[in-house]
């Protein structure tokens, strides 16, 4: 196949400690896998009592103990920073890093922690609309290290953010999700990367078909947006060996949601190959993986040793 693909890992961190995700950074560092993603949820969803890192926080971390991946989360929660303080804190990470930060952010997903955290949830609407003045304060920050906004609920009056990211123009902001009326007009007018969600995984073309149109509409070259896709991958060295690989993907991640057989990622290392190439073929310019094993060295070498040489 010959292809330009980038590959992402995502980890969300739900009972890792922080030297098991920092392992799993290393790991693709050395492994030339080009980033690793997160989840920004103050608990694993759905299991309170089990230990997950913060977000923010663990990126930062993880981009200062490595040279060359970058790291970004699947997606930052729009509800739980003011967007000047995220601009702030999204152009000192880029300046930490040396320029490596993805900005991955979506309207907020889980609405028990927002019930837990005293937050409004309101209607997807609302959330939407929310986001979109987001995405335009961030726009204005990183363009001109200065936010002026008055919008229906931030109102930022001549804040500077200095200095600006590294990154020229910007950090990448990665918008998630496949929402034909809310989510994917902010996609086409606000986002450097739209990642589809493993939820919308059986309707890829379609929604392309979507975006495609809605960019037309704005006069935005549909080009000029990285297309990802999220998906759980379950390889095995041998078909012997997939079996089992197949088994435990499908207990972890066969639900409803996960999009496990949509993706089409399950197999060996030759098959794995053909599907990436007809995402390729597709348009897409990224995939951001789950494995079936939470990211185990022996997966990561895999994917390192006999698919990433084949993109």
């Amino acid at each position: 196949m010959t292809a330009s693909l980038d590959i992402g890992i995502y980890v969300p961190q739900m009972g890792f400690t922080f030297a098991e995700v920092l392992h799993r950074a290393h790991r693709c560092e050395e492994l030339g896998i080009g980033s690793l993603w997160l989840y920004d949820h103050m608990y694993g969803p759905g299991v309170p009592e089990i230990d997950s890192l913060e977000a923010w926080t663990l990126a930062t971390a993880l981009l200062s103990r490595t040279e060359r991946l970058r790291v970004g989360h699947m997606v930052l929660c729009n509800q739980f920073r003011h967007p000047a303080v995220l601009a702030k804190m999204a152009t000192t990470l880029d300046q930490i890093s040396g320029g490596r930060l993805e900005l991955g952010i979506g309207s907020g997903s889980i609405e028990d922690e927002h019930h837990r955290l005293g937050l409004d949830w309101g209607s997807f609407a609302q959330r939407s609309e929310r986001l979109r003045e987001t995405l335009e304060i961030l726009t204005l920050a990183f363009a001109e290290q200065r936010i002026d906004f008055t919008g229906t609920h931030y109102t930022v009056r001549d804040m500077p953010i200095k200095p600006g990211p590294v990154q020229a123009p910007r950090p990448p902001i990665v918008v998630g999700g496949s929402g034909e009326k809310y989510t994917l007009p902010l996609v086409a007018r606000y986002a450097d990367v739209w990642n589809v969600p493993t939820y919308a995984l059986g309707e890829m073309e379609h929604k392309l078909a979507v975006l495609r149109g809605l960019c037309d509409d704005i006069g935005r070259d549909p080009a000029t947006i990285v297309m990802s896709v999220e998906a759980v991958l379950a390889i095995a060295p041998d078909d012997g060996a997939l079996v089992e690989v197949a088994r435990i993907a499908e207990k972890r991640f066969g639900g409803e949601g996960f999009g496990l057989h949509d993706g089409g990622l399950i197999g060996t290392p030759g098959a794995i190959v053909d599907r990436l190439g007809q995402l390729c073929e597709m348009g897409f310019g990224q995939v951001v993986l789950f494995t079936h094993d939470r990211a185990s060295d022996a997966t990561l070498e895999l994917l390192a040793g006999e698919v990433l040489p084949q993109l």
